[in-house]
């Protein structure tokens, strides 16, 4: 199913479910003679505020996400964490302490308790009975995502068979792509050997491939390695055969669909309420650091344009996540025109084109604060991966494998790299940090991204930058 497409049902189910709910609750409000908002108009007003209400909830805990690998048990058990944790909400909103501790089961708080079992019933059926029907439509092979098998081999072969079982998988399984350029042409079934390694990028574009599942048998686990590193710059989703676990333990997740064991290469680990929680945290820290710190960056902007000719920002293309160009903003802390005899090349311990000021605003971080402006833009997050050059990004993925990896999430201002580790003057200081940068993308948590910010501050303090 089409994402969007897939968004706008939910969000229809969700829309009459949540309304029918409310119109429950009014009719036990009225056959308990509790006060009842009159007139229809002004109850669809209300019916409209309460489902946006529910609507903010639902997109707290990631609730529009893509959900077809998801069973319906655990589609059901979202619908109840999120409706739970909405309702203990209003509970908090309503709270009259004098009158709800002395009793609490009043006729009004039963009533809630009640809408939260009408919630629950409503809004969960709603989403398996769209579950069921989606599941429906794949079983006849409408919305199947295309699927490429990499590998030529026995097992290979049982895997497109059982994909073949069970069709609510959601995979269409239109070839397979080998290692060995020799098999190319030959066929199994209705399905064909369409290439190998080296026009896997082409076949992706050319048969519209949303899913490539790694299925290479008893193959040395180099080559496992290489064929993920050459699927990560695709725009798919990447999967293998869970007897391949452990050549990438601790960088994947199992997948149990409909009785079918799948391995997700690279999953998302940051749970959708704590990556909501992270954008929160940036919009807050950005928006108050720009306010606070308008009369410094006024200063700072003077300093600059004293000592040396030359724009008061320094303005570069970077890459950020995805793989998308944006462009970052810095204080200038070096000579106009740096890079225009050098060409790309990262600033040295003791580089020459540093200004006087630019050493002091680089000891101290003050030349990053205008990628605060990123971070508003949603180009970066307060924390994560430096952002790197187009140049550089092309040159280190062809020399480091996993380095694209990094491009999996939003580039920050501040990381565990750049507080662990020294900074970049040389290429081979690249795989240090990259490894640094490996272990935030694998135990991404707020709890992390805090720790983080609080070693940023000591650096800034001890003026460990560069």
């Amino acid at each position: 199913m089409p994402k969007t497409l897939e968004k706008i049902f939910l969000i229809t189910i969700d829309f009459i479910t949540v309304n029918i709910a409310f119109f429950c609750l009014l009719r036990l409000r009225s056959v308990v003679n509790l006060f009842v908002e009159q007139g229809f108009a002004f109850r669809l007003q209300i019916s409209a505020i309460i489902f946006l209400y529910w609507f903010l909830i639902f997109i707290f805990f990631g609730m529009y996400q893509s959900w077809y690998t998801r069973s319906r048990f655990d589609e059901f058990l979202a619908v109840f964490k999120a409706i739970s944790v909405g309702i203990f909400l209003i509970f908090l909103f309503t709270l009259e302490p004098e009158s709800d501790f002395r009793n609490p089961f009043t006729l009004g708080r039963i009533l809630v308790l009640s809408y939260w079992l009408i919630l629950i019933v409503c809004v969960g059926g709603g989403r398996i009975l769209l579950h069921t029907l989606h599941r429906k439509l794949l079983e006849k092979g409408i919305w199947q995502k295309n699927t490429l098998i990499i590998g030529w081999n026995e097992k290979a072969l049982i895997l497109a068979e059982k994909i073949k079982k069970y069709p609510a998988l959601g995979y269409k399984v239109i070839g397979f792509v080998s290692l060995n350029k020799k098999d190319v042409g030959e066929t199994w079934q209705d399905l064909q050997v369409m290439g190998a390694m080296s026009r896997l990028k082409e076949l992706v574009a050319e048969k519209n491939v949303e899913e490539i599942i790694i299925s290479l048998g008893n193959t040395a686990h180099k080559n496992v390695l290489n064929v993920i590193t050459q699927c990560e710059d695709l725009p798919v989703h990447i999967k293998i055969e869970p007897d391949l676990y452990n050549i990438i333990l601790g960088q994947a997740r199992t997948q149990q669909i409909y009785g079918f064991p799948l391995i997700e290469i690279y999953p998302e680990i940051m749970k959708p309420w704590e990556r909501q929680i992270k954008r929160l945290m940036d919009l807050f820290i950005s928006l108050t650091a720009l306010i606070i710190l308008a009369p410094v960056f006024l200063i700072v902007a003077l300093i600059i344009k004293i000592e040396s000719p030359g724009p008061v920002f320094f303005k570069q293309k970077r890459v950020g996540k995805g793989g998308r160009i944006f462009t970052v903003y810095k204080f200038r802390s070096m000579v106009k025109d740096a890079e225009k005899m050098t060409g790309p090349v990262w600033a040295g311990e003791k580089d020459p084109r540093v200004t006087r000021f630019g050493r002091i605003m680089r000891k101290l971080r003050i030349d990053e604060f205008p990628q605060l402006l990123n971070v508003l833009y949603s180009h970066m997050s307060i924390v994560g991966p430096r952002p790197e050059r187009p140049y550089f990004v092309d040159r280190l993925k062809r020399e480091y494998p996993f380095y694209t990896r990094r491009l999996r999430v939003k580039p920050g201002i501040t990381g565990w790299a750049q507080v662990k580790g020294e900074y970049d003057t040389t290429i081979e200081q690249v795989k240090e940090k990259l490894a640094y940068d490996l272990y935030y993308i694998d135990n991404l948590s707020l709890s992390l991204d805090i720790r983080i910010l609080f070693f940023t501050i000591l650096v800034m303090i001890k003026g460990k930058g560069q």
